[in-house]
Parts: C-alpha cells; sequence; structure tokens
C-alpha cells in the first residue's frame, strides 16, 4: 500500500542565503510552516523536468522504504531576492515566481562516504536499483548526492534522474539500457561485500512497482511542470520493470567486478580524489565537485554535501582515523 499523500504546500517567507555550488543555484529559504527549505527553483537552467525528477524518483524511493528528506511545493514571490546583491539570483527568482520544489534543510547532516559510514549492503542494495530503474546517473563517489544524518543514509538530488524524458521521442529505446557509469557509482563497492543483496533487493521491490504506486506517486508533480501525460511516466516505468533483465546482469556482472569498500586502501581513495579535484573532474564549482541538480548539504552545501571537496573531506576522515565508522552504523 503506498501513502497516497500530496505534497504539502508552503509559502516561502524569507530568502536565506544561495547555495552557490549547485549548478541550478538553489537557495536556502524559510517558510511559513517555520521549516527551512532548500529550495530548486523552476526558472533554472535544467528547467522544470529536472523538478519533476526530482518528485518522482524522490517519492518513489520514499514509497519503498527509504530515507528521503520531505519535499514540498513552495511557493516563492521574487520580491523576497531584492536584497540579494547577486543580479543573477534575482534573475532567478524572477523568473521561478509561484510553485518551486522544496527540500527539507537536515542541520548537521554530512555527506556520505563509504569509507567513514557503515552502510549495510542491503540498504545500499536498494539504493543502486533504484537508480539503475530511474537511470539517475548522479550518485558517484564524486557526487553521493546522499547525506548521513541521524544515523541514517539519506537519499537526495534526483533531477538528473530519468533522462530519457528530455526526448520523449526516443525514450522507448531506453527502457532496458543499463545505468551509464554503473561502475562508478558510490554504493557499488558496499553491495559488493554481499553481492547476493542485489539480487534480493531486485525481488523485494520490483513487485512493489506497479500502477497504482507510479500513479499516485505521478500525481505528486504539479501540472504546470508536465509536457506529457502523467501516464507517459507511469508507462515507461512500468516497461523499465518489466524489462529489467536486460539491465538487472548488467549491474550484476558491476557488482562482481567492484572491490568491496573494506578493500578499497584510504590512500588510494585520497590519491583518486586528489587528481579529480587538480582536473576538475565532474561538475564543479567553486567549493568541489557538486552535482548537476545542485544538493543539499548542511552549512550551505552543494551536491558535496558538506560543501567541503572531496579531497578535503577525505583529508577529515584520514586525520580523525576513521574514528567516525564505528558510531555511524546505518540502521
Amino acid at each position: 500500500m503506498h501513502n497516497g499523500g500530496m505534497l504539502r504546500h508552503v509559502t516561502a517567507v524569507r530568502y536565506a542565503t544561495p547555495l552557490r555550488e549547485g549548478g541550478s543555484l538553489p537557495g536556502l529559504m524559510e517558510g511559513d510552516d517555520l521549516g527551512t527549505w532548500v529550495v530548486k527553483f523552476s526558472g533554472a537552467g535544467q528547467g522544470p523536468k529536472a523538478l519533476v525528477a526530482e518528485v518522482i524518483v524522490g517519492e518513489l524511493a520514499r514509497e519503498l522504504g527509504l530515507a528521503v528528506p520531505e519535499l514540498v511545493l513552495i511557493d516563492v514571490d521574487p520580491e523576497l531576492g531584492r536584497t540579494e546583491p547577486d543580479q543573477e539570483v534575482q534573475d532567478l527568482l524572477r523568473a521561478s515566481a509561484g510553485l518551486n520544489l522544496g527540500m527539507d534543510y537536515l542541520p548537521g547532516s554530512i555527506t556520505y562516504d563509504p569509507l567513514a559510514f557503515d552502510a549495510t549492503p542491503e540498504t545500499a542494495a536498494r539504493v543502486l536499483w533504484l537508480d539503475v530503474l530511474t537511470l539517475n546517473v548522479d550518485r558517484s563517489w564524486r557526487n553521493p548526492n546522499l547525506l548521513v544524518w541521524g544515523g541514517r543514509l539519506w537519499l537526495i538530488d534526483h533531477g538528473a534522474a530519468l533522462y530519457p524524458h528530455h526526448d520523449w521521442a526516443g525514450a522507448a529505446a531506453a527502457v532496458g539500457r543499463v545505468l551509464p557509469g554503473i561502475a562508478d557509482h558510490v554504493v557499488l563497492p558496499v553491495v559488493a561485500a554481499e553481492p547476493a543483496t542485489f539480487a534480493a533487493a531486485d525481488a523485494a521491490l520490483a513487485p512493489r512497482i506497479d500502477a497504482e504506486l507510479l500513479t499516485a506517486v505521478v500525481a505528486r508533480v504539479p501540472d504546470a511542470w508536465l509536457d506529457v501525460s502523467r501516464a507517459d511516466y507511469v508507462s515507461w516505468l512500468l516497461a523499465r520493470v518489466a524489462a529489467r533483465a536486460s539491465w538487472r546482469d548488467a549491474v550484476t556482472a558491476a557488482v562482481a567486478e567492484a572491490r568491496p569498500a573494506a578493500e578499497v586502501a584510504p590512500g588510494a581513495r585520497v590519491a583518486a580524489a586528489i587528481a579529480s579535484h587538480r582536473h576538475g573532474a565532474g561538475s564543479a564549482g567553486p567549493g568541489g565537485a557538486v552535482g548537476s541538480s545542485g544538493a543539499v548539504g548542511p552549512g550551505g552545501a552543494g551536491a558535496a554535501g558538506s560543501g567541503r571537496p572531496d579531497w578535503l573531506r577525505a583529508g577529515d576522515w584520514l586525520r580523525t582515523g576513521g574514528a567516525a565508522a564505528a558510531e555511524n552504523r546505518d540502521a
């Protein structure tokens, strides 16, 4: 049974600060519900389709039992940004009048790192399965788009998922497609520690993806953000589940070839992160690697979560001797 609830409506009352690491320039805003929200704007460069993907994949993850910060529809008055000195921010707010997407701000959260947080293979396998199903290409070790908060793993930033919806004419050809870059998925080494967990995740989750569930999830997307019928999303995702044999075997092979997280030397991880930082790998902003949709983290973080580049955060882990790992056990 699905939860069936629609997204709450909130009215923004104060624009606090832009989160400048994100490519879409999300902003931290306060709502009339006394909450603090990371707002993804409808007028950003990625357009409303990124928000559609955020809602569908985020809410689907929630329905499947994964932790996702609450999503709300937040009404934004462009006048709230009139004191922001950055003209780009003012232009973005003017282009985003009306409904936008808010994600609950998780104070004190940190970016997930498999060397510092001991996620269970079962949870990792479910995250991997969801990302493969929805073709979410933006959960690599460079941009984990996972936060650790309250001893749990939280999924954020799904704006890059469902990428075939940017070209519906060719979407049918992607029904059986393997997730691009699967070998770089951030939780792949965790699943590799217990390879059977991916098959278990597939057996547990696939039967739950039915027309009733998908219809309820897609109904949470505002009409104004859609350029096709909701039925198109439902049909495409159902077809992807039905054709999963074409991508499941490729994922199983990738899991078998991956090195378990416990076998990855911290020195190699740090060296790779430093090399990535120096060569500008991925979509990087002034604060380090960020995700395509501008993810959320503490202290005005971008998709790198904590707002610190990978190479600095890896150094933090080494300086603490990995002491946090024993305390951060994914429930």
